[in-house]
């Protein structure tokens, strides 16, 4: 049996292994993956920078914890940007879980020494008003009433008790909306309701699978920005000073494709030189 023979005859499970190797080993390396910041992270880092403070920023987590790998090192980086850059927060979530990524979220980025230095308080420098059902319904009658829709907050504290909320009335108030979003409802709703409806400026982070619907809202003006996948976090975050996840998952999932790449190279060399072999024996024939 000749080395091509081999290459097409081996068990997949050590291609699994190599694989799940490739993914492991960086992150016990002090290794960083730096690449090129692309323009739609850029300028969505430039909408948010622009921002004076106190400005007022609505964050909706669209998303549950199958999506977290992707867009948790958005939400962290971007928290904690936007916490530095002294804005008032108002996050909820369009997803059930979305209530529970918030609070997530907020106990990793209170983690940070610099963040836990500039004494945020609920209720003046953020707060989590929560889930409500209605998915593209809820953004609606967001643009009339943001305090209908969301009547109380997660604490049950009525909204109009709260002191962030007090000359918040509709997404008129709003300076900026950024969406975390895994899928329905989520940007592509906030862009055709929030955006169209109500001008909203609008900003997102999407997973890798549905940042290709989101990227023609970009050429439209209707998006200042978007964090497309793992790739996209690790730019973010490169952009803030934050460095977080994303970058170090970058260097694994980059891995992890040149793993890949070798074996498909490989494997069409043995699969074309096993078939020259076929012809040539046929041919002696």
């Amino acid at each position: 049996m000749t080395f091509a023979d081999r290459i097409l005859t081996i068990d997949r499970r050590w291609i699994f292994l190599v694989v799940a190797v490739a993914l492991t080993v960086p992150f016990f390396l002090n290794v960083t993956c730096k690449s090129r910041v692309s323009p739609e992270v850029r300028t969505l880092f430039a909408a948010v920078e622009a921002l004076r403070p106190n400005s007022k920023v609505l964050i909706s987590f669209d998303y549950d914890p199958a999506s977290e790998p992707e867009l948790n090192p958005m939400a962290e980086a971007f928290l904690k940007f936007a916490f530095t850059r002294r804005l008032k927060l108002i996050m909820l979530g369009l997803w059930p879980q979305g209530p529970l990524e918030v609070d997530r979220n907020l106990a990793r980025v209170f983690e940070d020494e610099q963040i836990r230095a500039l004494d945020l308080q609920y209720g003046i420098d953020y707060v989590n008003l929560g889930y409500q059902s209605g998915n593209e319904f809820a953004i609606q009658g967001m643009g009339a009433s943001i305090h209908n829709v969301f009547p109380a907050d997660v604490r049950g504290t009525p909204t109009g008790d709260i002191p962030i909320m007090q000359d918040v009335q509709n997404f008129s108030n709003i300076d900026f909306v950024f969406n975390l979003s895994a899928g329905y409802p989520g940007t592509v709703e906030w862009v055709q309701v929030a955006a169209d409806r109500f001008g909203v400026t609008l900003g997102a982070g999407n997973t890798a699978v549905q940042a290709p619907l989101a990227y023609p809202y970009l050429g439209a003006g209707q998006l200042t920005g978007l964090l497309g996948g793992m790739k996209g976090g690790a730019e973010f975050e490169e952009l803030t000073g934050f460095e977080g996840k994303a970058t170090k998952y970058m260097v694994s999932q980059t891995a992890a494709h040149l793993v890949v790449i070798l074996f498909i190279v490989v494997g069409n060399a043995a699969f074309f030189a096993t078939q020259r072999r076929a012809r040539k024996l046929g041919g002696d024939a």
